[in-house]
């Protein structure tokens, strides 16, 4: 309990600016990728923050749950929200204690969730699995381990980051769309910016 409280401590004290740590704007891979989710499908915005990702995700006329454990992020998710004009659905959530809802979306969108360590990702990656509807989508990007020479945003524990024969295996079974390792100079906000080491991936549920 300790740890997840520390947790959403330290989230709520990084959101306390009145600036958007992370941005405004969706995340490059998401952008590029929207186009492959279910018009007006249900989608889940994982560890969503402030909101940038699911606000673009609900401007696409989707119907978007986004969660975060952060209070404070959440609230500027919604003021986002409003902003733009669009509304979704907004939950704090602890993914630590999350009951995942079976079957319930057509797409989950994970951008850097990368504050899960081994034993938490596992039991998300799981949870992605079980939230999905057979065929549903995953929209997947992080940072894999090279990001740690670069040292422009993420964690600084390597067991955090991904590799692609990790993510192979977690969704062995799955239908692998697209998996790509590639380096990109990022401006997110002041969270993210210059020049990262990056994976996404996109995959479907089995059927």
């Amino acid at each position: 309990m300790t740890d997840r409280m520390d947790s959403a401590a330290f989230w709520d004290s990084r959101f306390a600016s009145e600036d958007y740590v992370f941005g405004t704007e969706p995340n490059a891979f998401l952008r590029r990728e929207a186009g492959r989710l279910p018009q007006g499908g249900r989608v889940l915005a994982v560890a969503d923050g402030e909101g940038r990702n699911g606000v673009h995700l609900a401007e696409q006329g989707l119907d978007v749950t986004a969660t975060d454990i952060s209070a404070a992020g959440l609230a500027k998710a919604s003021r986002l929200a409003q902003q733009r004009g669009v509304s979704l659905t907004l939950k704090q959530v602890d993914l630590a204690a999350y009951d995942w809802p079976e079957a319930a979306f057509d797409a989950v969108v994970a951008i850097f969730v990368q504050f899960a360590d081994p034993s938490l990702r596992a039991n998300m990656f799981a949870g992605f699995a079980r939230t999905l509807r057979p065929g549903g989508i995953l929209l997947l990007e992080g940072y894999r381990p090279e990001q740690l020479e670069y040292g422009t945003g993420g964690p600084k524990a390597e067991d955090n980051l991904y590799t692609e024969s990790m993510l192979r295996e977690a969704f062995a079974g799955w239908d692998i769309v697209s998996l790509q390792s590639y380096d990109a100079n990022i401006r997110e906000g002041s969270g993210h910016g210059g020049m990262s080491a990056l994976i996404d991936l996109v995959a479907r549920r089995p059927e």
